[in-house]
């Protein structure tokens, strides 16, 4: 291993060029693009176990954010690996149901007490948009409301609401703030919502006293079905996701990412009188719910089961929580001594914290964010946000800490400079999701 990692090499600039040429954007996943990176060090990984992962230049990093917040237990955990692997030596996909399907949907349903019945799939956008048909069959209405959080889905009832909205019809999607009653009853108010889709509780954001109940009451008034958006929030937030953490019960939820400890596996949950809807206990017009050949295949399955089983005996929920303690310990210990805490923070929950970078004048910056992000990938930090799992150790955190000490002293170099710019190795990240590929546009030849 590379004990200093350095900028990715002639070797791994080929494979991302040759990304770009065979992958539009040259990733499969927006948030992992090269625009997300500095534009001189984003590498190319090959392998990881635990926490850390490995370049194709054989550089070493300690992962934060691991796999967009769907790895809770860490790389190559081996009671996942071992369970998946003996479940697809006895075959992967078949042509009837399963034992396993049946085996699974106990495990989930004794983990979330709210939800009747359960259906897998693949991807968070499956589910969520599930959610939002099948909410549209029961009350006959069509528009849905959003809260004005990050992400549901990329299809077209989310995605056309974004900047990111060519080749899309205008969807029939409002938006409401996240902790405002008032708001959400006034768009609930104008009686063609057919549900109300949001997350509990964000990295940033907690509920006030009252408004989840509140949320569950306007619901019930208006005649709109209330959706939770597990996704982030189950697994990390308690096995049995927000709804338990706060102790309100939505009409249908969906969940993914961490499901399977980085395996495809997604779930759409609610009460049965929904829920049937898709099945073939109904009288009523059927619902096309969720058909997926890939859903139930037995290795996610089976990392789901296992999954289960560490959440029941090994606590990970608590360890992400300390090691994000500890982190965000060592990180405002840090920026405290070099008088820099009003422009480099730290925030949100324990288990999925995210860094902050602002400019000389206090203003977000997607400049300052670059010059932290190189930084810490010079020092074998790898990572989006400080988002941890149940494989930091004390020592990764060290590692972690005193990463950010010398990045934050070239943070404070460039607040008195007045300017990151000469700090980047070239142009600054951009939002995933924005209307233009400029200001991290590639030259080159559309075939």
């Amino acid at each position: 291993m590379n004990p200093t990692p350095t900028p990715p090499s002639a070797r791994s600039d080929e494979a991302r060029a040759r990304l770009h040429d065979l992958v539009p954007g040259g990733a499969h996943t927006y948030a992992r693009g090269d625009d997300q990176y500095p534009e001189d060090f984003a590498p190319i990984l090959v392998r990881g176990n635990g926490c850390r992962v490995v370049d194709r230049d054989g550089n070493e990093y300690v992962e934060y954010g691991m796999g967009l917040r769907s790895v809770t237990l860490g790389h190559g955990y081996r009671p996942v690996v071992d369970a998946v692997a003996a479940a697809i030596a006895d075959g992967v996909n078949f042509s009837r149901p399963t034992e396993l399907e049946l085996l699974a949907a106990e495990d989930f349903l004794a983990l979330v007490p709210a939800a009747d019945m359960v259906k897998f799939a693949k991807n968070g956008s499956d589910v969520t948009t599930a959610a939002v048909r099948l909410a549209r069959a029961v009350t006959g209405r069509g528009t849905v409301a959003a809260c004005e959080q990050p992400f549901f889905s990329v299809d077209d009832w989310f995605i056309g609401a974004t900047e990111m909205d060519a080749g899309i019809p205008k969807p029939a999607t409002t938006r409401f703030p996240y902790n405002d009653l008032p708001a959400l009853e006034a768009v609930l108010a104008s009686g063609d919502i057919a549900c109300v889709i949001m997350e509990a509780a964000t990295a940033l954001h907690e509920p006030l006293p009252g408004y989840l109940p509140g949320v569950r009451a306007l619901c019930d008034r208006y005649g709109a079905l209330l959706v939770f958006d597990e996704i982030i929030t189950g697994f990390r937030w308690s096995a049995g996701g927000a709804q338990q953490v706060y102790g309100v019960a939505p009409d249908l939820s969906c969940w993914g990412k961490a499901m399977g400890n980085g395996f495809p596996l997604s779930a759409l949950a609610g009460r049965r009188e929904y829920m049937e809807l898709g099945g073939l206990r109904t009288d009523r017009d059927r619902v096309f719910l969720l058909s997926t050949t890939h859903g139930p295949e037995t290795g996610a399955l089976a990392a789901f089961r296992a999954v289960v089983r560490a959440y029941a005996g090994t606590d990970p929920i608590g360890r992400m929580e300390r090691a994000g303690d500890r982190l965000r310990a060592g990180f405002e210990a840090v920026t405290a001594e070099l008088g820099i805490g009003e422009h480099l923070r730290i925030a949100g929950r324990s288990s999925c914290l995210i860094f902050q970078t602002l400019d000389p004048a206090g203003a977000p910056s997607q400049e300052y964010r670059t010059l932290f992000l190189r930084e810490l990938l010079a020092r074998g930090v790898l990572g989006q946000s400080f988002v941890t799992s149940a494989a930091h150790t004390d020592a990764d955190v060290d590692h972690t800490v005193a990463a950010c000490r010398a990045a934050a002293r070239r943070y404070r170099e460039a607040l008195e400079h007045g300017s990151a710019l000469p700090y980047l190795g070239g142009r600054p990240v951009a939002p995933a999701v924005r209307r233009h590929a400029a200001p991290r546009h590639l030259e080159g030849v559309v075939r």
